[in-house]
């Protein structure tokens, strides 16, 4: 018998998108309404996506147009744009709201980079944490008698050949981000 991976690499696959999430929401300097993914707003009492009461679409490669379906929300997508600390510059305007994304600094990009590699680690933490959950998954398994020795050592190859795999999946979509960042 030899040992399962789907569950592993499923949740490995998992790991990578996380990753990918995580980087389209940085303000790189261009407008990306994904940016503003995380951004929440009071509307009738409870606390809802922004992407839920309203259009947004790039207007220019700096600028975002925010058009609320309801015009009464206008100051409260304001008002949640700027508490959301992406150091965006918001303008209101008769057709909604405008949100300018501001040129980068040396200084912005150095420290964004710096986030990259944060949250490139944190990742990394994450396939140890599950590597280490299948080995000791996989040593049960040959302990309990269910795997053999030979199928043991089959296992830790394949489950190291998947861990690279994963790693040099990680490595890429950071220094692609990097490059875009570094500009």
């Amino acid at each position: 018998m030899q040992y399962n991976f789907s569950v592993f690499k499923t949740e490995l696959k998992k790991v990578g998108d996380f990753l990918a999430k995580e980087y389209s929401q940085l303000n790189i300097g261009r407008a990306s309404p994904m940016v503003l993914d995380g951004v929440s707003v009071e509307s009738y009492g409870s606390r809802v996506p922004l992407k839920n009461v309203a259009n947004i679409n790039i207007e220019d490669p700096k600028t975002l147009r925010i058009a609320p379906w309801d015009k009464s929300q206008v100051k409260e997508i304001e008002k949640a744009i700027v508490a959301s600390n992406l150091g965006l510059s918001v303008a209101t305007d008769d057709l909604g709201i405008r949100v300018i994304f501001p040129q980068l600094t040396t200084e912005t990009r150095q420290s964004l980079v710096k986030v990259l590699k944060e949250k490139l680690e944190e990742q990394r933490i994450t396939v140890r944490r599950e590597r280490e959950r299948i080995w000791k998954d996989v040593e049960d398994k040959e302990k309990s008698g269910k795997l053999t020795e030979d199928e043991k050592f089959k296992a830790k190859n394949e489950l190291q050949k998947i861990i690279d795999e994963i790693n040099r999946n990680l490595e890429t979509n950071f220094e692609k981000k990097q490059k875009e960042v570094m500009g």
